[in-house]
């Protein structure tokens, strides 16, 4: 298949696809987005596809910091891709227009700042994973000594860093009288909007101090929630689908019927009506964030660390073994739930069966490899912050604990056969040095990872209860594997 998906031959889409409702030549940039990704294509470009079926300023510019692989895709499509929206009974392919340009962000520092500096620029959003704040997860603040930051503070007109593109073109728009674009981050960060807040606002004050009165005065960072399951695309979805546009599509994104976005209504220089697209603006997301990112999240890092040692590739392999459902409906039910403070009307019922039919998709391919990225970054508020709110109260912590336990097993980079897993962490050699001086024994290893204060803080490895059962459980993983380990579970 030889031709491209891009705008010329959009018309000759088979009927049965779902293309732009509006002449893309007309769309205007007003969203910057940081971390160009797989999730980012399959949720907010999409809200902000529908939005612009009746307003054409919201046109995004989305930028990768790292890799030019997804300019090498999208670039020779005018920014075209397909979303394939894959339930168990059907697939729905629809070419999503809202990506104007994809810039890459090394080898085009000065395009992406004066983007992002421009007037016609109101909003920056990121997707840019837990790690790419440069923060210390286990407090939220601003990382002083990472490589990134070092970099952005001694050269901060060619910043590397999120933190850096955002400061540099707010002190550009200040220096020029433009005022400062609104932030919107759509990471799982523990009070997402405040924590980003606090990392630029130090960020800036390291720049120059009136800068950093500047952003904590006059930069707006709303909370959000997001929710959508997003497995990395296969050679084998690029196929189907092609064969069904008639063309190639060189990066589409697979994803599954339910989205979700709740967002603070906090843009002092605008927005699109993304309402109508279904998101839900309210006053505080943090009830809904801690619904999402201990129930979700924190099931999904629970499934992926055990899924993976039980020698399951999938989160819907994982969810075909009964013993793994209990876990994890139990998890949910019992350890979880009495955590959260939702407000009326909330369903969490419904919202935690809705979660495990989700997780048993077979049409989504999530492998437990790729959930299990970066959880150094993770741990802390998947699972490490509703453990410390049961410890508080008295609570059992079993199940919670047990994730955290394969977490460790799994980043010694060594399977129950002996076979090496490729540890994908920023953490991961500092990981494996801990793993190779104890051994294959829990406890030894425990103590090593738990004194990882970036991760665990003080305060947790100071309390027997929690280190007790974590190492309990890893002692169990190793002695029984972690298949026999879950079916087994007793929590009294």
């Amino acid at each position: 298949m030889s031709d491209r998906l891009n705008d010329d031959n959009l018309t000759d889409l088979p009927g049965e696809v779902r293309r732009p409702a509006y002449h893309r030549k007309d769309v205007r940039t007003g969203i910057v987005h940081l971390g160009v990704g797989a999730f980012h294509r399959a949720h907010q470009a999409v809200y902000t596809d529908d939005v612009l079926a009746t307003d054409l300023s919201w046109g995004i510019v989305a930028a990768s910091l790292r890799s030019p692989d997804t300019y090498d895709a999208l670039q020779p499509q005018d920014g075209l891709y397909t979303l394939s929206v894959r339930s168990q009974e059907c697939e729905a392919l629809r070419v999503i227009g809202s990506v104007r340009r994809v810039i890459v962000a090394p080898r085009e520092t000065e395009d992406l700042l004066d983007t992002m500096a421009d007037p016609q620029t109101r909003i920056v959003t990121l997707t840019v994973t837990e790690k790419g704040y440069c923060h210390d997860p286990a407090t939220g603040a601003l990382n002083e000594s990472h490589p990134d930051i070092v970099h952005d503070l001694a050269y901060s007109m060619n910043p590397k860093s999120a933190p850096g593109f955002i400061v540099e073109a707010l002190r550009r728009r200040r220096i020029n009288g433009v005022p400062p674009f609104t932030v919107l981050t759509c990471d799982n960060l523990p009070s997402n909007g405040r924590t980003v807040k606090r990392v630029l606002t130090r960020f800036a004050e390291l720049v120059d101090p009136d800068l950093g009165r500047f952003v904590a005065d006059e930069v707006s960072c709303p909370s959000t929630m997001v929710d959508r399951i997003v497995p990395a695309t296969s050679d084998q979805d690029r196929e189907r689908i092609g064969e069904t546009l008639g063309v190639a599509d060189a990066w589409p994104v697979v994803t599954e019927p339910f989205t979700q976005w709740v967002i603070e209504d906090r843009f002092p220089q605008g927005r699109p009506a993304w309402e109508r697209a279904g998101a839900e603006f309210v006053s505080d997301v943090e009830p809904y964030e801690h619904m999402k990112l201990r129930l979700l999240n924190g099931s999904h890092s629970t499934l992926a660390y055990l899924g993976y040692l039980a020698g399951y590739e999938t989160v819907a392999d994982t969810m075909a073994d009964e013993a793994f459902v209990r876990l994890i409906r139990g998890l949910m039910d019992e350890e979880v739930t009495p955590t959260l403070h939702m407000p009326p009307g909330a369903d969490l019922e419904s919202y935690k069966s809705a979660l495990i039919e989700r997780f048993k998709n077979p049409a989504l391919k999530h492998r437990t490899w790729q959930i299990a990225m970066d959880g150094s970054q993770k741990l802390p508020q998947r699972l490490l912050g509703t453990i410390r709110d049961r410890l508080s109260s008295g609570a059992p912590i079993g199940r919670l604990s047990l994730g955290v336990a394969a977490w460790m097993r799994y980043v010694t980079g060594t399977d129950e056969k002996g076979a090496a897993i490729d540890v994908r962490d920023p953490m991961a050699a500092r990981l494996r040095e801990v793993a190779d001086g104890a051994g294959p024994a829990a406890e030894n290893l425990a103590p090593g990872l738990f004194a990882i204060r970036e991760i665990f803080g003080d305060d947790l490895p100071a309390d027997p209860r929690f280190t007790g059962e974590v190492t309990a459980h890893l002692a169990r993983l190793y002695d029984l594997g972690a298949k026999r380990t879950v079916s087994e579970l007793k929590i009294g």
